[in-house]
């Protein structure tokens, strides 16, 4: 059964940053944030949390790392130990304090834009210093540059922080580019850091691997670091975990501060339990149905509407990477899109320099919030 979107007018009551950064006429399709109701089995955490009063600290042994290996299983064909796993507040709090513990201060660290934009900022806050290797565009997919990633292992990069799936573009990376990355980061001494919080919105018929599932390298070489927040849409609840692929970074994840761990949102931890849980697995499903449609339906109106916009569907997530340049609307075509149209998507020059003419548009709502806003795109030329 497929997850409906809640309507406009009960979104607007929300007071995240999705429904507060812009006034009331702009449709939000920036930040990643979804417009659909909490899955079941998580408000029945939650408000089960809330009658109880059970808003202290975390526990010190909970079954979250229980859970997730069980998902994994069940979603990814994968079994991680759940001995190999630390919580902490999100994903970007994990790869900082990995990347800390990998890496010396002024040392470099691959990225591979257009990406996220706060892996910059992530990489200078562990002290490193960002090395861009920037995603090979086919003409009809992505893939990692992996000549250009060993040219800079070779020449001295310690650690790369991988997207995967990746974000803006939505490329699900294959198990042998993985296992290759490995085996480079393995010859040249050096780590990898793999955030995969969008793994669990890889469209069923697509194959994805962990990367700590990719082969005997990543085990040794990587870190994965994973959340129910984007799928469920908890970011406000924060709780991430770190996996380690091997006893020897298992023992560093151990090592880390308890501070680390208690970061962790207890609301958070409680909804990633429920989120993980078999009983969720039937929203998943649903969702990832929506998401399918909607991914197809923002094609077709581009198509329509602006024909000149270059788009691929993405293999996972709710966020696509939108060619703008053939519109002529400069580098930051997000810019005008939201002074004229009224629509707020995230620009594509934060991404990188990669990202000059794009948007990234977020399509995790309804049908007719994609159409409207699509059609007040087009509006603009005219």
């Amino acid at each position: 059964m497929r997850v409906k979107a809640l309507p406009l007018e009960q979104l607007r009551q929300r007071t995240s940053e999705k429904w507060r950064e812009y006034p009331e006429d702009v449709l939000p399709l920036f930040v990643a944030e979804t417009d659909f109701p909490l899955a079941p089995a998580v408000a029945r955490a939650l408000e089960h949390a809330v009658r109880l009063g059970d808003t202290g600290y975390i526990a010190s042994r909970t079954p979250l790392p229980q859970a997730y290996a069980a998902f994994a299983q069940r979603r990814f064909g994968w079994t991680p130990d759940a001995a190999r796993m630390r919580s902490t507040a999100d994903v970007s709090m994990g790869i900082v304090e990995l990347l800390r513990r990998v890496i010396a201060p002024g040392e470099r660290v691959i990225v591979n834009p257009p990406v996220y934009p706060p892996f910059y900022e992530l990489v200078e806050e562990a002290g490193g210093v960002v090395e861009r290797v920037p995603l090979r565009d086919t003409g009809g997919a992505w893939e990692l540059d992996l000549d250009g990633i060993a040219a800079a292992l070779a020449s001295g990069a310690r650690a790369v922080l991988l997207c995967n799936p990746h974000n803006p573009t939505g490329t699900v990376h294959s198990a042998e580019a993985l296992d290759a990355l490995a085996r480079l980061a393995r010859e040249h001494g050096a780590t990898v850091v793999s955030d995969e919080i969008h793994a669990p919105l890889v469209q069923r018929r697509v194959p994805f691997t962990p990367f700590l599932a990719s082969g005997d390298a990543a085990a040794e070489v990587g870190f994965t670091v994973v959340s129910a927040s984007k799928a469920f849409n908890l970011a406000g609840l924060k709780c991430a975990l770190m996996v380690a692929g091997s006893a020897e970074h298992a023992a560093l994840l151990r090592a880390l501060p308890v501070e680390v761990e208690w970061r962790t949102g207890q609301f958070g931890l409680l909804a990633a339990i429920a989120a993980f849980a078999p009983e969720s697995d039937e929203w998943l499903d649903g969702l990832l149905l929506t998401l399918d449609e909607n991914r197809r339906l923002l094609g077709s109106l581009l198509a329509e509407h602006l024909p000149e916009a270059r788009y691929r569907m993405p293999d996972a997530g709710y966020l696509a990477w939108i060619d703008l340049a053939g519109l002529g609307w400069g580098d930051n075509p997000a810019r005008r899109i939201l002074r004229e149209a009224k629509v707020a998507l995230h620009f594509g020059p934060a991404f990188g320099a990669e990202g000059r003419g794009h948007v990234r548009f977020n399509f995790g709502t309804s049908p007719e919030i994609i159409t409207e806003a699509v059609e007040r795109i087009a509006r603009i030329r005219g």
